[in-house]
Order: structure tokens, then sequence, then C-alpha cells
């Protein structure tokens, strides 16, 4: 695995040949345990850095907890928008990885400026991202409104998810759920540090990270359900798990697209 990094082309520079021009290494089903402990060890050498990002995590799943208690549709629907949204707000966090590569060490105003480096190609992203959370927080009302008669209350609604009288519910929920996280994984599980990276564009990312998908599933599937499980266990104690398990997963998430994306 090569870990030295490129310099890359000035920002303005428009990426050359076609999106399919760009080499992709093939991966063995123990690389995303790999990217884990390059993300741990990343953590523990910026672990202030990593820590704020940590508490962001944590601070955004107590808002929707506080705002959205007596709206429980609303809740599920924006948690799993901000939980397939993190790889655009972990920017900071691949920029701090990014310094670590090369020598350097990360600053947290570095990392949070991140974004200006790229900032029209990461805000086409960002604006696709922004409307596929939006249909999957419609089609959740939609699955909500066709299975209870009006809005359940907040314990009502969770109790409802592992209720087998409410089988209908749960399996359409869980069928358009993870319809839009299959879409939403696929486009973005290299593209946001692609960006960050190299002068690409936004839909040559995509098309990168949804050919990653396609052509290695299984190694995909892997890192995608290793995610899924990390975090779900990190929301449990009150989304305290994430003030360490979502830097983590964002310095892992640079490994991957380091290991999966040729220089």
């Amino acid at each position: 695995m090569n870990d030295s990094i490129d310099d890359a082309a000035p920002p303005g520079e428009p990426a050359a040949g076609s999106p399919f021009d760009i080499a992709l290494r093939p991966l063995s089903l123990g690389e995303p345990l790999h990217w884990l402990r390059l993300g741990w060890r990343d953590f523990l050498r910026c672990p202030g850095l990593g820590l704020f990002y940590g508490g962001c995590f944590m601070a955004m799943g107590w808002l929707l907890m506080a705002v959205f208690e007596r709206a429980p549709a609303y809740l599920l629907a924006l948690s799993a928008g901000f939980l397939l949204s993190g790889p655009f707000f972990c920017l900071g966090l691949y920029q701090a990885s990014r310094r670590l590569e090369r020598g350097e060490q990360p600053d947290l105003g570095d990392s949070l400026l991140a974004w200006d480096q790229r900032i029209g190609a990461l805000g086409v992203f960002g604006f696709v991202l922004l409307v596929l959370e939006m249909l999957w927080g419609r089609a959740s009302l939609i699955v909500f409104a066709v299975s209870f008669d009006g809005m359940p209350d907040f314990k009502g609604s969770l109790l409802a998810l592992i209720n087998p009288d409410n089988l209908a519910f749960i399996t359409a929920y869980l069928l358009v759920g993870g319809l839009f996280a299959g879409l939403i994984f696929a486009v973005s599980v290299v593209s946001i540090p692609m960006l960050l990276d190299r002068p690409t564009d936004a839909i040559s990312a995509g098309l990168t990270s949804m050919r990653l998908v396609l052509t290695q599933p299984g190694v995909m599937l892997v890192w995608g359900a290793l995610i899924t499980t990390l975090v779900v266990l990190a929301m449990l104690p009150w989304f305290a798990g994430l003030l360490v398990v979502g830097p983590v997963l964002g310095h892992a998430s640079w490994h991957a697209y380091r290991a999966a994306v040729a220089q």
C-alpha cells in the first residue's frame, strides 16, 4: 500500500482525461480493519483536533434529540441524513490525515478551512447529497404516514421499530432507507477526500466512487457494515461514543481513499 502523497495541481486546474481513466487498486477483505487502525493512529497523533470534531458530532446528535423529541418521524429521517452526510462533515479530518501523511502537523484552523481549497466542486457535491437526503426524508415521512394513523409519540415510535405487529412498517422503512443509504454510500465513499486531494470535478469523483463500489462490492460491503455498526454503537449512550468513533472513522475514510484510488 502506497502511503505517499503526490503534489496536487493548483485548485483551479481542470482534471485531465475521463473519470474512467482513474485507476483503482485491488483491495482485500481485511483492508477495512487496516484503515480503522490507521484512523486510530491519526486520532492519537492529533487528539485535540479529533475531539473537537467528535464533540461537534455529539452536540449535533443532542440537538436533533432536543428539537425533534416530539416529532419522531423527522428525527429518524434527519438522523439518517446526518449519518450519510458524514463524509462531507469529515472534510477537516481528511485534511488533518493529509497533513500527517506529508509529515506536517495539522491544526484546527487549517482543517476548518479545508473546504476553501475546492469550494466549487465541494459545493456541487454537497448540494447533491442535500437533495438525496431531502428525498430520503420525504420518503421516510410517507412510510410513517401510510403505516400509522397520525404520527406516534417519541416512545411509541421507538417501540414500533421492534414491534412484530408493525412488520410492514419495519420492512418498508428498511427497504427505503437501505436504497438511499446504498446510493449515497456508493457516491460518496471516496469522493470527498478525492475532491480535496486532486483537481477533479464532482461528477468525476462521484463516478470514481461508484466504480469502486461496483467493481469491489465485497470490500465495500465490509467497510459499510463496519461504519454502520460502529456509528450505531456510538449513538447508543446518548451519542457520547461519537466523541471518538466519529473522528476515527473520518481519518480511516481518508486512508480508504488513499488505498483504493491510484495517485
